[in-house]
């Protein structure tokens, strides 16, 4: 049974959103994650060295956003110097891509060139949780309050009855989608056809970021489809076993089912 909903995404993640903004062309920094999640690393060029973090010209460093954690990692100067990076995230006044860098790490100034290198092992945690939740919401019934992700566990909030969740069936129909090994591919369709589609949109009282033309949606095959920017694996063989650690109740009607690696 295909699912639609929507849990993920760059402005907009896990039940969570904004309505989409224009920035400046030239303060924009080119998003080489957003079509591949498996780079490592890429050249890059400072543009700006702000109090608050490092904006490139160009970045494999996933942005903070909604419920997916911002990466971290190190840039590296051609004299061999390295600037770790403690995270990323994205300045809301101006769109601009923030590299925060580790307390007493070294400088940088704008025109310096440097090799961009992610920690790949907690990044690829990340992809595998977050495709992970898009699963648990093709499992469970209900709207989708909220969410978040780790690189050892995850979660989703749902507006449902406690009755419509059992523990040991969620985990078991997420171990089967997983042991299938279903392809997970990003598409996209325009702003008109995704107000086409109002069942792609699970989440209460938000709705996806429209206003660029274009939404980036994610498809899980024969499982799931629902617009989201985030970072993903390919296939839902490589999430690897999980286990349901617990559910609980947040309020008259939210439940929260919490997810973690086996």
């Amino acid at each position: 049974m295909l699912a639609a909903s929507n849990i993920g995404g760059s402005v907009w993640v896990l039940g969570r959103a904004r309505a989409a903004r224009p920035f400046a062309s030239e303060a924009m920094t080119e998003e080489l994650f957003r079509d591949d999640g498996y780079l490592r690393s890429c050249e890059a060029t400072v543009r700006e060295v702000r109090p608050e973090g490092i904006v490139l010209d160009r970045t494999v460093f996933y942005y903070e956003s909604g419920g997916q954690p911002g990466d971290s990692g190190r840039l590296a100067r051609a004299d061999g110097a390295s600037i770790g990076i403690a995270d990323t995230k994205r300045d809301k006044a101006t769109g601009a891509i923030l590299h925060v860098p580790q307390a007493g790490a070294a400088t940088l100034a704008p025109g310096d060139k440097v090799l961009a290198e992610i920690d790949w092992e907690r990044r690829h945690r990340h992809m595998r949780m977050h495709t992970c939740l898009h699963l648990l919401c093709a499992v469970v019934p209900g709207q989708v309050t909220g969410g978040q992700i780790a690189a050892d566990k995850g979660r989703l909030d749902f507006a449902v009855d406690a009755a419509a969740l059992d523990k040991a069936h969620i985990e078991a129909e997420l171990n089967r989608l997983v042991r299938e090994d279903h392809p997970v591919t990003p598409t996209w369709i325009t702003d008109d056809e995704l107000n086409g589609k109002p069942d792609l949109v699970r989440t209460m009282s938000v709705k996806p970021p429209t206003g660029m033309g274009k939404v980036r949606l994610l498809d899980i095959s024969g499982v799931d489809l629902q617009p989201c920017g985030g970072t993903h694996v390919r296939r839902t063989g490589e999430i690897g076993p999980v286990v349901v650690a617990k559910i609980e109740n947040k309020g008259k009607q939210n439940r929260r089912v919490v997810v973690q690696f086996a």
